[in-house]
């Protein structure tokens, strides 16, 4: 109740003080890459229920308009690494944690694809609201395997605390300041988690309709993705 009532309380503000910013960041979007603005994506949340979660848009459409199939580097445009270098494309997700389907701290949201994929232990992250940012995110971000990743996640869900979130805030904000564990060195996106054997998954039919696509794996904020 109480991890709650912190959302909401800093969600709000949080939407309220950064509402020039947002719109800012919505205009140049529009100006540089057109409509959709956002980019919008079915994720599972608590308990594995699905819900909508918004980001700005940070990439073009996989075709050119010539119709030639772009590369994902091709796709992401100067202002797209911006916006992910310093996560603010993870801003409009400060509405999900006000609408209560993601927390500001907590496993970040994944692909619903994925789910068949996760063994038992791994299921446990969704025993919590996915968050902004966690404790995989404060502990490698996207610089690690997945399966570390999802162990980091689960140890949270096992040991979470009040105390444990305001470090782990803390954490993130200096983190994004230096812009560390954005990607592996040498990376656009993030591989794609394919299972922990021999299940698989083709990253192709992880996304939405083109104009609404963002990538096979979205560089999650600190995603993670995002």
């Amino acid at each position: 109740m109480i991890k709650r009532a912190i959302d909401i309380m800093i969600s709000m503000v949080g939407l309220i003080i950064l509402f020039p910013v947002l719109v800012g960041i919505f205009v140049l979007i529009r100006l540089s890459m057109g409509a959709p603005v956002f980019f919008r994506q079915k994720r599972p949340g608590l308990n594995e229920n699905p819900f909508e979660m918004i980001k700005f848009r940070t990439m073009l459409s996989e075709t050119s308009r010539s119709g030639r199939t772009l590369t994902d580097s091709e796709r992401v445009t100067g202002l797209g690494r911006f916006l992910r270098s310093f996560s603010l494309d993870e801003l409009p997700e400060l509405w999900n944690v006000l609408k209560g389907e993601m927390s500001l701290v907590g496993p970040r949201p994944l692909l619903m694809q994925y789910l068949p994929l996760y063994s038992q232990r791994q299921r446990k992250r969704h025993q919590m609201r996915p968050g902004l940012t966690g404790w995989a995110q404060v502990n490698g971000r996207n610089g690690i395997g997945w399966e570390e990743k999802f162990e980091l996640d689960v140890w949270y869900v096992e040991n979470q605390s009040l105390w444990l979130d305001f470090q782990i805030l803390l954490k993130t904000m200096g983190k994004v300041a230096r812009r560390e564990g954005i990607l592996a060195e040498g990376e656009v996106m993030v591989e794609a988690f394919s299972g922990n054997a021999s299940n698989s998954i083709d990253p192709e039919g992880t996304r939405g309709d083109d104009s609404n696509k963002e990538s096979r794996m979205p560089a999650q904020m600190g995603s993670p993705v995002e």
